[in-house]
């Protein structure tokens, strides 16, 4: 695959070094790390091997991947693979695409207690999903469902919400039967919205309570309680967005919207434009706006588009895909088996990766296999180095 024009490794090379310098004691080690790594990725830093081909001789040096979960370049593998593993979990049933997103005001005390508020945000959708639909009067079921976190809006702006992706339908209290929603609708989105303002609110207020969040700069008159009760007034009565798109096409669309957005970082390299006297130019998506005007370019400093990166790393150790009751990983593959039985479906097949997947390392295998770009016979490693050693020259012939 050609390299991008232009990368965010290419601005963290050109841009990073004197930043830090600039924000020494600001950025958090979490930060500097993921810098450190995008700089690295496939780059002599990290090591590699050389590769030959047993057909025509050619030579290749190959560089070592960072595998951070924030770096644009490595990514794509990484959801492949998680992809081949979900094939199986595929019901022959509508598929649904639910969003909820915290308010402005909410979402800039989540920045400065991303475990809590974001492992908040998870809990509570999942929560209000798994209630709803369990209420006669609108499904009567258990159900499942996979949320995917996204903390940027197109703009690279703190803008925390999750996608759920929801089979329509589930199992009967009782299990022996499976319920499906209406054709086209799952759960009523006002509904969903006000239990999710209620419930999160609540679980807020237990967290101030109990002395688990932290309040810094324009926030810190927050941590006196009566003030914080005075502070969420509003955010009782304004609406909390929640929306449902249309149902999926299929099982096939499901994974193809997985593959989009499971692995997604805040921006891809793709979208950057240029880098030059001006600063950085990337390409964004203006919701407000209709039509082809929606697509515009937007020009920063070096210094904010990196900053405006570097709000999106996520705590070490946070997952940002979850999954919950008949898809959660404890009870998933005995609730799949019960929902295909009831359902009359075959279950599906794993996937087997093919010789090109192998070879862009993108299979699970222990021992992936290389093949030459020029010929398609397979490159054996002559050389290896690790992380720190001298690179040689390639050995000769």
């Amino acid at each position: 695959m050609q390299r991008p024009y232009l990368e965010v490794a290419d601005i963290f090379h050109k841009h990073g070094a004197a930043w830090r310098d600039s924000q020494r004691g600001r950025l958090s080690l979490a930060q500097l790390k993921v810098m450190s790594a995008i700089d690295q990725c496939r780059t002599a830093a990290l090591g590699g091997h050389v590769l030959r081909c047993d057909g025509c001789a050619t030579e290749q040096v190959s560089y070592n991947s960072c595998r951070n979960r924030h770096c644009p370049k490595c990514q794509s593998a990484a959801a492949k693979r998680w992809l081949d593993a979900r094939q199986a979990d595929l019901l022959p049933v509508e598929y649904y695409h639910v969003v909820f997103t915290l308010p402005a005001p909410i979402a800039d005390l989540a920045y400065q207690n991303k475990v809590e508020l974001y492992g908040l945000l998870f809990d509570v959708a999942a929560e209000v999903l798994q209630t709803i639909a369990a209420d006669r009067k609108h499904l009567g079921a258990r159900i499942g469902a996979t949320l995917v976190l996204h903390t940027w809006g197109s703009a690279l702006t703190h803008h925390p919400h999750v996608h759920g992706i929801v089979p329509g339908g589930g199992l009967a209290p009782d299990g022996k039967s499976w319920v499906a929603c209406r054709p086209g609708f799952f759960l009523p989105v006002r509904v969903l919205s006000r239990l999710m303002r209620r419930r999160f609110i609540e679980e807020l207020l237990r967290l101030h309570q109990v002395g688990r969040l932290r309040f810094f700069g324009e926030l810190a008159a927050l941590a006196d309680g009566a003030f914080f009760n005075q502070w969420l007034a509003p955010m009782r009565q304004c609406e909390w967005v929640v929306y449902a798109k249309r149902p999926f096409a299929g099982p096939q669309a499901v994974l193809a919207y997985l593959s989009r957005y499971t692995h997604r970082v805040a921006i891809s390299n793709s979208r950057l434009v240029a880098m030059d006297e001006r600063g950085v130019s990337f390409k964004w998506k203006d919701y407000r706006a209709k039509g082809s005007t929606r697509h515009k370019t937007m020009t920063l400093a070096p210094q904010e588009f990196m900053r405006r990166f570097l709000l999106h790393v996520l705590p070490g150790g946070f997952h940002r895909i979850r999954h919950y009751g008949l898809l959660a990983n404890g009870n998933r593959r005995e609730c799949l088996a019960l929902a295909r039985e009831l359902l009359d479906a075959v279950p599906a097949q794993a996937v087997t990766p093919s010789s090109d997947e192998q070879a862009d390392g993108s299979s699970s295998a222990a021992a992936p296999v290389f093949v030459c770009r020029h010929c398609g016979h397979p490159m054996a490693i002559v050389h290896s180095w690790m992380h720190g050693q001298a690179i040689r020259a390639p050995p000769a012939s």
